[in-house]
C-alpha cells in the first residue's frame, strides 16, 4: 500500500491550466499538484506560436469572437467564447506579473503576430518558444509558494467516487461526487489514496493515440479516461486537430512543431515540385484555418504518393527569420536544413483535442467537486475546430473561473471518510512488455489509418471492431498485472480511442475537424479525393 494524503485541492496535471489554478487558490488553501513526469514535461512547454488576446486597436473583442465562431464551424458555445475573449487581457496581465516575458517592439508595446483564421494581429509570443517561457515562469512561482506541494513522477490511476464506497454514501439527487484519486508513485510502484475537498483534472490532451503527434509522451488522455470511467460526461471527441506543419523527420517522436506563426510571417506551403499548394483549396491560401490546410496537405500527399510537402520562407529576410524563429532555425540546421535557403519538409500531425470532459462556465464537470480545465476539458470555446493560439488563453481563463467558483465552496466541504485503500488484485509484473508495446502500436495504427484527418463510415466501423479486440486483451492483462505507467496509459488511450470513434460515428455530416467521405462538405473550392 502506498502513502495516503489529504489536502484541500488535488490538481492532476502541471501545465498552464493546472499550475495557474494552483497559484490562484494557494493563498487560501493547501494544494497538492500531481505530475506524472517532471513539472516542465507538459503540452504547454511544447506550444510555440503564442497566446491570443485582444490588446490594441484596431482589434476588438467582437473581432476575436467572430474569428473564433467562424473557425468553430457553428459548434462553439458563444457564452464560452465571450468569456474567454473578454477575460483574456486581464489574464495576460497576470502572466506578466508572474514573470512571463512576452516579446515587445522597440517602442515597448507587445510585438503581436497573426496566425491562420485571425483577422488581426493579436498573438503574444516569446520568440518561437512561448509555451516554454510560460511554463518556466509559472513553475518558478509554484515552487516558491509554501501552500503548494508538488509531487513529480506520480500517476493518477482513477478518481475516487461513490463507486468505491458501496452503499456507504449515496446522494439524494443521484449525482456523483469526487473525493480525490488513487495515485501511483512511479518510483516505488505503490498506490496511495489522495483525498481532497475539490479535485481538478488538468491532464492535457491525447495526441499519442496517433502514430504522428506533436504532443509529448505524457499526453495519453488520462483525465478523460478517468472521468469517463467515473461516469462523467464527455463530448465532442470527434474533433481532433491535426497541426498542418510538423517537421518531416522520420523516427523522431514527438514530431517537432513548425509553428503556424511562420505562415503568419509569410511562409508559403508548396508541393514538392515547388508549386503553391493552397491556392486551389482556399482563397486565404496558407493562412486558411488548420482543418482546411491539414486536409489539403493530406490530400496532395495521397494524390502524389509523397510523404511530405514543403513550407517555404526562403523569400523572407534571413535575419528576420532567424530572429523570429531561432529554435526552428536551430532544429532544422541540426538535420542540414537552413530555413533561410532551404524549404522545410512538413507533414500534418495530431496536435490538439477540441472535445473532452464537458464543463460549464465555471469549469465544473458533471461530477460534483470535480473541475476540468485546459485541453482535457470541453468548454465549448473551440467548437468543431480550434482557432490558433486560443488554447493557452482558454487554460488560464478557465483556471481563474474555476478558482473563483471553488474557493467559496471550500469551507462547507470536508474530505470524505471511509474511503478504502487501493484494492488491486494484480498478481504478476508485466514482464512481457511486448504485450503492451504491440497493443500500443496496433492502437496507433488503427487510429491513424481509420480515424485520422479524413474518415468514412466503413473506416470507423473497422476501427471500432479492431479496438474492441485490443480493449478486451488489455483489460485481461490489467487484471493480472502489477500496475505500471505504460499499462495504465495504454488502457486510458484505448478508452479515449473508443470515445473518439463513437463520437465520429454519431456525426452524420462533415463539420470542422471531422471530415467524412460519406458526408462531403458542401461549398468547398474543390472536392477531396476519395483515397
Amino acid at each position: 500500500m502506498g502513502k495516503n494524503k489529504e489536502t484541500d485541492y488535488l490538481v492532476i496535471g502541471s501545465g498552464l491550466a493546472g499550475l495557474s489554478f494552483a497559484l490562484k487558490v494557494a493563498d487560501k488553501a493547501k494544494v497538492a499538484v500531481i505530475a506524472k513526469s517532471t513539472l516542465d514535461e507538459t503540452n504547454t512547454s511544447y506550444a510555440q506560436g503564442g497566446i491570443a488576446s485582444v490588446m490594441y486597436e484596431p482589434d476588438n473583442f467582437e473581432k476575436h469572437i467572430k474569428d473564433t465562431l467562424i473557425c468553430g464551424d457553428g459548434m462553439c458555445d458563444e457564452d464560452a467564447v465571450r468569456l474567454v475573449v473578454t477575460h483574456a487581457p486581464e489574464q495576460i496581465k497576470q502572466l506578466t506579473q508572474w514573470g512571463v516575458d512576452f516579446d515587445r517592439t522597440p517602442k515597448g508595446t507587445y510585438d503581436l503576430a497573426r496566425e491562420g483564421g485571425h483577422s488581426e494581429y493579436r498573438i503574444l509570443h516569446h520568440k518561437d518558444s512561448t509555451g516554454a517561457e510560460i511554463q518556466r515562469a509559472i513553475i518558478r512561482q509554484v515552487k516558491s509558494h509554501p501552500n503548494i506541494e508538488v509531487l513529480e513522477n506520480h500517476f493518477a490511476v482513477d478518481l475516487i467516487t461513490q463507486h468505491h464506497l458501496g452503499q456507504q454514501v449515496r446522494r439524494r439527487d443521484g449525482n456523483i461526487s469526487c473525493f480525490g484519486a488513487y495515485v501511483l508513485n512511479l518510483k516505488n510502484q505503490q498506490v496511495g489514496r489522495y483525498l481532497s475537498k475539490i479535485t481538478v483534472v488538468a491532464t492535457g490532451g491525447t495526441g499519442n493515440i496517433y502514430h504522428t503527434t506533436t504532443n509529448p509522451s505524457v499526453a495519453t488522455g488520462d483525465g478523460i479516461a478517468m472521468v469517463s470511467r467515473a461516469k462523467g460526461k464527455i463530448e465532442n471527441m470527434a474533433f481532433i486537430q491535426f497541426h498542418p506543419t510538423s517537421l518531416y523527420n522520420p523516427g523522431e517522436r514527438p514530431s517537432f512543431l513548425i509553428t503556424e506563426a511562420m505562415r503568419g510571417f509569410g511562409a508559403i506551403l508548396k508541393t514538392q515540385d515547388g508549386k503553391d499548394l493552397m491556392s486551389k483549396y482556399d482563397k486565404r491560401g496558407s493562412l486558411a484555418p488548420r482543418d482546411i490546410v491539414a486536409r489539403a496537405i493530406d490530400n496532395e500527399m495521397k494524390i502524389r504518393g509523397e510523404e511530405f510537402v514543403y513550407l517555404d520562407c526562403t523569400h523572407k529576410d534571413p535575419k528576420e527569420t532567424k530572429n523570429h524563429f531561432p529554435n526552428i532555425y536551430k532544429k532544422c540546421l541540426s538535420i542540414d536544413i537552413d530555413i533561410t535557403k532551404d524549404m522545410i519538409p512538413v507533414v500534418p500531425a495530431a496536435h490538439y483535442l477540441c472535445g473532452g470532459i464537458k464543463v460549464d462556465l465555471n469549469g465544473q464537470s458533471s461530477i460534483d467537486r470535480l473541475y476540468a480545465i485546459g485541453e482535457t476539458s470541453c468548454t465549448g470555446l473551440h467548437g468543431a475546430n480550434r482557432l490558433a493560439s486560443n488554447s493557452l488563453i482558454e487554460a488560464i481563463v478557465y483556471a481563474d473561473c474555476a478558482a473563483k467558483h471553488s474557493l467559496p465552496r471550500l469551507s462547507s466541504l470536508s474530505t470524505q471518510e471511509n474511503i478504502p485503500n487501493w484494492d488491486y488484485e494484480g498478481t504478476s509484473h508485466p514482464e512481457e512488455m511486448i504485450l503492451i508495446t504491440q497493443s500500443y502500436k496496433e492502437m496507433q495504427q488503427i487510429m491513424s489509418n481509420y480515424v485520422g484527418i479524413v474518415r468514412s463510415n466503413l473506416r470507423l466501423e473497422r476501427a471500432l471492431d479492431r479496438m474492441e479486440i485490443i480493449f478486451k486483451e488489455t483489460e485481461e492483462l490489467y487484471k493480472v498485472s502489477i500496475l505500471s505507467q505504460k499499462l495504465c496509459e495504454l488502457r486510458n488511450l484505448i478508452k479515449v480511442g473508443y470515445l473518439i470513434i463513437k463520437s465520429a460515428q454519431g456525426m452524420h455530416e462533415s463539420r470542422g475537424l471531422h471530415y467524412s467521405l460519406d458526408y462531403p462538405k458542401q461549398g468547398t473550392n474543390m472536392e477531396w479525393s476519395e483515397y
